[in-house]
This record gives C-alpha cells, structure tokens and sequence, in this order.
C-alpha cells in the first residue's frame, strides 16, 4: 500500500521516491506553469510545488508537488526550443556557475507545506562541438536548462554545491522532514 501520492510524472522523481523507500502512486497533473508578472524565481518553483500538490483531490493521502528550475544571471532556464536555444544556453552556463532551485510541498488534510532547496553548479568550459554532439543524443531536448545531471551532461559538472538529488529534481532531505512532520516514515523498526 502506497503512503502517499506523487503528483508528477517524471521519472526522475519516482526513482528519488524508490530510493528512499517511500511507497507511491502516480497522479500526473497539469497546471500552468506561466511566470506570473514580477514573481521571483524562488516564488515560482515554491508556487508550482503548491499547485501541483494541491491538483490531486481525490484521495485521503499526502500528495507530494515538486518543482525544479534553473537561473543564470538572474534568467531562469528554460527547456530548449531548438539547438541554437541549446547551443546558447550552454554558452552561457560554461566555465560558470548556475544555480538550481527546487521546491517540494505537501498537501494533506486542507494543509500544505512547502520548501526550498538551492543549490550551484559549476559547469566546465564546453565547446561549441560538443554542445551539437550533446544535442544530437536527444538527452537536452526537453531539459530545463538543456542539460539532465544524471545523463551524460554530468561530464561537463565540474562541482557542485548542494542537493544532488535537488538538481535532479527531488530534494530528498527536504522531502523526508515534510514527510517525518506528518508522520511518514521510510525506516521501519523491529520494535
């Protein structure tokens, strides 16, 4: 039996969720995910963790939102439109710094909670080559920020400062003190 619901479809997240040994079902939802006139980006990912959570009504289990977005010199990454969108973004986050912000809420009882998780990202210096040929593999297509950490753009991470599984898209020590606050466990005891 599941204790509780993932409000997403990715897999990346479920893969976080099995890693720490929580049990879920799966409820995609979709919400509109526009930027809102003067929202911060640390405002936008916290309000979509929020609206996700709270889509999925039809249950009596915590619902889990996640959101995860990416900022460089105050621009947030978006997924690429085409290779020069890509080729473009890439540019701009080699040899530098990027940050990657995630948010996680529950939604239980008519309650929600939310948190944040920032971390950095140091990419090395990427050549123009190699920015097409990451392309062609499909991998950036449809990545925020034209990149997966867990793909082959992990050659091209020189450091990172943070949450890995924050930058994947789940950041799971967040994730298990909203979880532990409602009395969701993932360790069980013999006693």
């Amino acid at each position: 039996m599941s204790q509780i619901i993932l409000a997403s479809a990715s897999p990346r997240r479920a893969e976080l969720l099995d890693q720490v040994c929580i049990t879920y079902d799966i409820q995609s939802v979709d919400i509109d995910e526009s930027i809102k006139p003067n929202e911060s980006a640390e405002d936008l990912v916290q309000r979509l963790a929020i609206e996700k959570s709270q889509a999925v009504t039809n249950t009596d289990k915590p619902v889990l939102g996640s959101d995860t977005l990416g900022l460089i010199n105050d621009h947030i990454l978006v997924k690429p439109t085409d290779l020069d969108h890509s080729i473009k973004m890439l540019s701009d986050m080699s040899g530098n710094w990027h940050e990657i912000l995630s948010a996680v809420a529950i939604s239980y009882n008519g309650n929600t909670h939310v948190k944040l998780n920032r971390n950095r990202v140091l990419f090395r210096e990427i050549s123009q080559d190699e920015m097409i040929r990451y392309w062609k593999t499909g991998e950036p297509q449809d990545k925020a920020g034209s990149y997966a950490i867990q793909g082959i753009a992990a050659m091209f991470i020189q450091r990172i400062e943070g949450s890995y599984s924050g930058i994947m898209g789940l950041p799971l020590f967040e994730t298990m003190q909203l979880l532990n606050d409602l009395g969701i466990s993932n360790l069980e005891t013999n006693e």
